[in-house]
């Protein structure tokens, strides 16, 4: 784990306050797991003394660029959209541990489960999926219509249902409903999201074993710090940022 100088190749807002940048540099050597996130300087200004972490979303090994999409609703992500093309940003990682490809087999069937800014770390994780022979099925739930990315994506590698919580585009109402309504069949799944969507999908069928991503707010990224812990189910301590963000469901006290 270490900084990299990175390089924009694009920039763009994709939805509402939803922004997918594409970065090139030596760093995605680095990056072979789904479900890792990265460190960002925000400028050299004592104004952002904290990076800012941001999930990984694809990662192109023959272009030597990685993706992330992101929200920018505070002011380190806002300032982090006004980037141009060409410019350089200082990144730290690949960090936390991520999503093991190799825990189906060829042939079994994945449930993809996203919330929100949840959704962007599942895109590359269905990639390699779909590269191990390994069917996918994926739920992306948002609050409206307005929030709604990359379905046209997640399209193009399985069967891709949309939930929004108020029904102003695909099904109404959360991806638990979706599940229920169209009774999928699964091996295991696989979430990111708030915290009670993945509590929802946890309990929903608890002898499906599944494997959930937390969304906690960090601070140094790897582990230092203890900013970002939770609580595991034998009353231990983890470090979302180092021990996960990725564990097994029944790893967590939910």
């Amino acid at each position: 784990m270490d900084t990299y100088l990175t390089t924009v190749v694009s920039n763009e807002q994709i939805a509402d306050k939803i922004f997918r940048i594409e970065l090139q540099g030596d760093i995605v050597k680095e990056m072979n797991t789904p479900g890792q996130f990265v460190n960002i300087k925000v400028s050299n200004s004592y104004e952002f003394l904290l990076r800012r972490p941001i999930s990984i979303c694809e990662i192109n090994k023959e272009k030597n660029t990685f993706v992330m999409v992101y929200r920018a609703d505070g002011a380190g992500t806002k300032k982090i959209s006004q980037l141009k093309k060409g410019e350089e940003v200082d990144v730290l990682g690949p960090l936390g541990k991520g999503y093991d490809v190799y825990t189906l087999k060829e042939g079994q069937t994945a449930l993809l489960v996203g919330g929100g800014i949840g959704v962007p770390p599942l895109y590359e994780l269905a990639k390699q999926f779909k590269n191990e022979g390994i069917k996918t099925i994926h739920i992306l739930g948002f609050n409206n219509e307005k929030d709604v990315f990359y379905e046209d994506k997640f399209s193009e590698l399985g069967t891709t249902y949309v939930a929004t919580a108020d029904g102003t585009y695909g099904e109404k109402g959360f991806v638990t409903d979706v599940i229920k309504k169209y009774d999928i069949a699964y091996d295991k799944y696989f979430s990111c999201g708030p915290f009670a969507m993945l509590k929802a999908l946890t309990t929903m069928d608890e002898e499906k074993i599944g494997y959930i991503s937390l969304e906690e707010r960090m601070a140094c990224g790897v582990g230092a710090c203890y900013a970002c812990v939770c609580e595991k189910q034998d009353g231990s301590i983890s470090r979302v940022c180092y021990d996960g963000p990725v564990y097994e469901s029944t790893e967590i006290a939910l």
